[in-house]
């Protein structure tokens, strides 16, 4: 069994800086692709960032040039540095872990960009 925990959020201003970070448990390889998604109040939950074992990484076009994704895989550890936070990156920060045939997701962190 996997488990993901996050952590890292909180109340920022417009402007600031968060990293979150995600720690998996468990029976967890290098070969699993891992992301970021987020869900705002009344809204679906949506991909922000995904980096695949090899490190390849793809964003989201709301947040490309603010937030970079990367991975610790001796810590089995995965991070997204977010820079430059709006108002409307305000939501629930959800870490995943996939592969085929297994998808697991950590419990959310909530991030709040407010003045």
């Amino acid at each position: 069994q996997v488990q993901l925990v996050e952590s890292g959020g909180g109340l920022v201003q417009p402007g600031g800086s968060l990293r979150l970070s995600c720690a998996a448990s468990g029976s967890i390889s290098s070969s699993y692709t891992m992301g970021w998604y987020r869900q705002a109040p009344g809204k679906q939950r949506e991909a922000v960032a995904v980096i695949i074992s090899g490190g390849s990484t793809n964003y989201a076009d709301s947040v490309k040039g603010r937030f970079t994704i990367s991975r610790d895989n001796a810590k089995n550890t995965v991070y997204l540095q977010m820079n430059s936070l709006k108002p409307e990156d305000t939501a629930v920060y959800y870490c995943n872990a996939k592969r085929i045939g297994y998808v697991f997701w950590g419990q959310g962190t909530q991030v709040t960009v407010s003045s």
